[in-house]
């Protein structure tokens, strides 16, 4: 039996795979740049827009909290609330949708600890 000479090498499953790659890549970088849990925040007339340098507490739609974009129990926020200086200021971004209950749980703790800086922030109405 004779065999064919091997004259070239074909490459379009080559191609096929790095679009497919490519297109991966993309999608990740995507997610990974706006690196935010998603909350649709509540609507306010006469809300306040500053930008002062603060911890986030976050509360997403499920009631799940995230301190500084890092889920966290009720216990280990209150431990590091527990650590946090009483002057520095604390934004609390709760997703409209969110239980109730999980926000006054947060609300309770820094009352708690004795935080007088603590805001909701809400998004403006135009």
């Amino acid at each position: 039996m004779e065999e064919k000479e091997f004259n070239y090498i074909n490459v379009i499953p080559l191609v096929d795979i790095m679009l497919v790659l490519l297109t991966i890549v993309l999608v990740t970088a995507t997610f990974i740049v706006q690196g935010s849990i998603p909350v649709k925040l509540p609507s306010a007339k006469y809300a306040e827009s500053e930008n002062i340098r603060s911890f986030q507490i976050t509360i997403n739609k499920d009631g799940e909290i995230f301190f500084e974009n890092k889920k966290i129990g009720l216990e280990e926020l209150e431990s590091v609330i527990k650590s946090i200086d009483r002057d520095s200021q604390i934004s609390i971004f709760a997703d409209k949708s969110a239980k109730v209950q999980s926000l006054i749980s947060v609300l309770d703790i820094l009352k708690k600890y004795d935080f007088k800086k603590a805001t909701i922030k809400t998004e403006l109405i135009r």
